[in-house]
């Protein structure tokens, strides 16, 4: 019975059922974290959706970009540090050659806005009950 559990498990960690471990989620947001500085983002929050039920995601990652082409350049370096380091593919991308980029990575979505349309939006104020970490 042990062996099949085993074998079990092993099976839905391939299919990538198995929810990410906090400490994994962690990972993957310093990752992102650097793929935002990497190409100059600024003004990084995240707010931490884990208490609060019903929320759409884990985490909500917001940055600030000074153009489209910053926004671009953002939302590649992200795309392509998660894959190359954790082999996380995309799963929604959102606002391609806008002012609002949206990534979705599942239980992590990564907003990059231009500065006067994430002035606009507030998402930050729109999320107040997570918990708010700035970087």
């Amino acid at each position: 019975m042990c062996f099949k559990l085993n074998i079990l498990f092993l099976l839905l960690k391939l299919v990538k059922i198995i929810p990410i471990s906090s400490i994994q989620k962690n990972k993957n947001i310093n990752l992102i974290v650097e793929g935002i500085k990497d190409k100059k983002g600024s003004d990084i929050t995240i707010i931490d959706f884990d208490k609060i039920l019903n929320s759409p995601c884990s985490f909500f990652i917001i940055c600030s970009a000074n153009s489209l082409t910053q926004i671009n350049a953002i939302s590649t370096s992200i795309e392509k540090i998660l894959f190359e380091k954790m082999n996380l593919k995309l799963w929604k991308d959102e606002g391609k050659n806008t002012n609002w980029r949206l990534l979705d990575y599942f239980d992590i979505v990564i907003h990059i806005f231009h500065k006067e349309t994430r002035q606009k939006y507030k998402l930050e104020e729109l999320w107040g009950d997570g918990k708010t970490i700035n970087y």
